[in-house]
């Protein structure tokens, strides 16, 4: 419940949780958007603007590792985070606004985090999670409740299919340039 100010869409509230990396959770309906039927571009373009805006108003602690308090992106939701047999559709804009195709491993973990924190859902009652680009599904539930540090937390069991999409090799050798790196985008 940590109320942001975001450029161009004013003040929004967003959660923010931990699943191996951390993300800002909201409604896309904050945003004046629809998780199922906006514009990817929209979407993103609107999450990105979050991302950005909750690392200048927000700092983050990691319990054990400061290197991992960093916000990696945010996930606009469909807002149906009460439990319910019925799907609840998300898409994942993180790092360089880039959209994970599933409803993402490390973003159920941490929604289910919430859901369990505020009280929505229980142990042991599976949701499922759909990707609002690709439709594939995640299923996710808390299996035991536990702390992280000083944080209340919740060990949580994320399933789904996965598919090979390629496979890279790089050589670099000595006296290449740019052997210490290079970026494809």
């Amino acid at each position: 419940d940590l109320a942001v100010d975001v450029p161009g869409h004013g003040k929004v509230v967003v959660d923010i949780g931990y699943g191996g990396t951390f993300y800002a959770f909201l409604s896309a309906e904050q945003l004046g958007l629809d998780v199922c039927s906006s514009k990817t571009r929209d979407l993103v373009s609107a999450a990105s603007a979050v991302t950005e805006a909750v690392k200048k108003q927000f700092e983050l602690h990691h319990p054990e590792s400061e290197d991992l308090a960093f916000l990696y992106g945010t996930i606009l939701t469909d807002g149906k985070d009460a439990f319910s047999e019925e799907p609840t559709t998300n898409i994942c804009v993180f790092a360089d606004e880039q959209v994970d195709r599933s409803p993402t491993g490390s973003g159920v973990t941490a929604r289910i985090a919430l859901q369990y924190h505020k009280g929505l859902i229980q142990l042991n009652q599976t949701r499922t999670f759909r990707s609002s680009t690709t439709g594939s599904l995640f299923t996710g539930k808390a299996v035991q409740a536990t702390k992280f540090g000083k944080y209340n937390a919740v060990v949580v069991e994320v399933s789904g299919e996965a598919f090979y999409t390629g496979t890279a090799t790089f050589t670099v050798e000595e006296e290449d340039p740019l052997k210490y790196g290079f970026f494809f985008k």
